[in-house]
């Protein structure tokens, strides 16, 4: 069984999120330039192998999509034709990066390193897969 991999997508970086081999335990993985996001599943998958990708698909409160899907549809267009046939799930992340600060705090980050941007990115992938896992329980 290969791996989850999970993108929270920004226009100038994505924190990426991804599970063990057993599909336990979901982890922060790495923040990359936006730019260089494909090259860089592409190298990973060729060492770690994905079967699927969940990838943060932001709404609005009335449940509509929100203004950044506007950039991350053609992103999913273009993952679709680099891995044609590779499963890839929505997860609603309106409010991962508060709960990514939140977890920040409550785990006693440092008020500086809070700060950092690409760690918040890489806990709210975390935060967008843990998500996704949970509800796949629930379905069990």
């Amino acid at each position: 069984m290969g791996r989850i991999l999970a993108i929270d997508y920004g226009k100038k970086r994505c924190g990426l999120a991804v599970t063990d081999p057993g599909r336990i335990i979901a982890s922060p993985l790495e923040t990359v330039r936006t730019h260089e996001l494909e090259s860089f599943l592409l190298h990973y998958d060729a060492t770690e192998k994905i079967d699927e990708f969940v990838i943060g698909y932001p709404k609005q409160m009335n449940n509509q999509p929100s203004e950044a899907v506007k950039y991350i549809d053609p992103f999913i267009a273009r993952i679709k034709k680099i891995f044609p046939g590779m499963v890839i799930h929505l997860v609603d992340e309106r409010f991962s990066s508060k709960l990514a600060f939140q977890a920040m705090i409550d785990g006693g980050v440092s008020k500086e390193k809070r700060k950092d941007k690409a760690m918040i990115d890489r806990i709210s992938a975390s935060i967008i897969l843990q998500t996704f896992m949970e509800s796949i329980n629930k379905k069990k």
